[in-house]
């Protein structure tokens, strides 16, 4: 079998780490993947932070913890379905040895004076960040490490931003938390007729 292939279908989200380190070899080894990822226009729009620090952890947890729980409080969710998010979300990003976030900025990308073509080239840095993500992703299952993939800041990336001091064009994406896995996974998929077209 193809071995690319194996390793596509063998990857699976992993939210329970060892706390083992990880080393700035294997961290260097997931950003360069996630570097030569293709990009509209070849801009190279997608901008990540490396986040290792527990103090640093435990900011962006709290930050981002007290935004859900006021949206879920406006949404009039029960108070124990909230406090059970809010502390998932926490344990997540606190436990995860390594946390990269990954973040766009429009700044290289084409500018259009009308909504409609702004939003699509919006999209696209979009779409160029999320696929450098992906390279992140299967280089940590081919180095033995286990990750998942948190869309979380999107619904925050003003407080994601105000937390970590970014940059004021990086626009938070998603967390990838990275770690040993201490946990196994195996999920089903739905099969290549319910999902195509053939024309």
């Amino acid at each position: 079998m193809n071995t690319l292939l194996a390793l596509i279908q063998s990857r699976r989200s992993i939210r329970r780490y060892a706390p083992t380190a990880i080393s700035l070899e294997q961290i260097h080894t997931l950003l360069e993947a996630g570097r030569w990822s293709p990009s509209a226009h070849n801009r190279q729009p997608w901008r990540w932070v490396v986040i290792q620090s527990l103090q640093t952890k435990i900011g962006l947890a709290t930050a981002m913890g007290a935004r859900l729980r006021a949206d879920l409080s406006a949404d009039n969710a029960p108070p124990a379905i909230i406090e059970a998010d809010v502390s998932r979300s926490y344990d997540r990003i606190t436990k995860a040895p390594l946390l990269l976030l990954l973040c766009l900025t429009l700044a290289d990308m084409d500018t259009y004076p009308d909504p409609k073509r702004a939003h699509n080239e919006m999209l696209m840095a979009v779409q160029s960040t999320a696929m450098a993500g992906q390279n992140m992703l299967l280089m940590a299952h081919a180095l033995g490490l286990g990750a998942c993939w948190m869309c979380a800041p999107l619904f925050c990336p003003d407080v994601v931003q105000n937390a970590l001091n970014l940059p004021s064009d990086w626009v938070a994406q998603a967390l990838i938390t990275i770690g040993f896995p201490a946990e196994e996974k195996s999920k089903p998929r739905k099969s290549i007729e319910d999902l195509t077209l053939y024309k």
